[in-house]
């Protein structure tokens, strides 16, 4: 009985802060609801007896990934209203629709092929083995069948806050006002 309670106020948790995320017009309010969604997700990971999982989803995500999307909000300063006519980036536009069309692509190749052609290995059917501890094997995993995503992952968000902190210089250099000499005393 408790775990039928503890997994519907999760779930609860969990819906609550999802429809927040996509609901709230404040995205520093949007981001927070995202925080609720991962501890609730946490717990039930906590329930389901996946412990390791649990702290990563609290440490990695609701700690680093959502504290990155704050950052990375506040630095935008998304509450500003911008022209969306003017590009910022010359052929930002046409770059997004190829790599929209090619991850398309990628995803119709990955579901007719099924999952054995991508990776080489069914994953998803492979025995565990029970005298391993499951960080022991998630660890194997990650750091040898997958260390390849594992690092374009991290270029990638690397990638993401230093362009974020790019377009911010840029933007921030003309929105300076300066005042001519003799002006400071109207």
């Amino acid at each position: 009985m408790v775990e039928v309670v503890v997994f519907a106020v999760c779930a609860l948790i969990c819906l609550g802060g999802a429809l927040g995320v996509v609901a709230l017009p404040n995205p520093v309010h949007a981001a927070l609801s995202l925080v609720a969604t991962l501890f609730g997700v946490a717990v039930l990971f906590v329930a389901m007896e996946a412990h390791f999982l649990a702290a990563v989803q609290v440490l990695v995500y609701a700690g680093a990934i959502v504290v990155l999307f704050l950052f990375v909000i506040m630095l935008l300063g998304v509450d500003r209203t911008e022209d969306v006519s003017t590009e910022p980036l010359v052929g930002q536009r046409p770059a997004a629709v190829v790599a929209g069309g090619a991850t398309v692509i990628m995803i119709l190749i990955a579901l007719t092929n099924g999952a054995r052609a991508v990776t080489g290995r069914p994953a998803s059917t492979e025995a565990i083995d029970e005298s391993v501890p499951n960080v022991n094997q998630l660890a194997r995993v990650l750091f040898t069948d997958y260390v390849f995503a594992f690092e374009l992952t991290a270029i990638l968000l690397t990638i993401a806050v230093v362009g974020a902190v790019v377009l911010v210089r840029n933007r921030g250099a003309e929105d300076l006002v300066v005042d001519e000499p003799g002006e400071a005393g109207r």
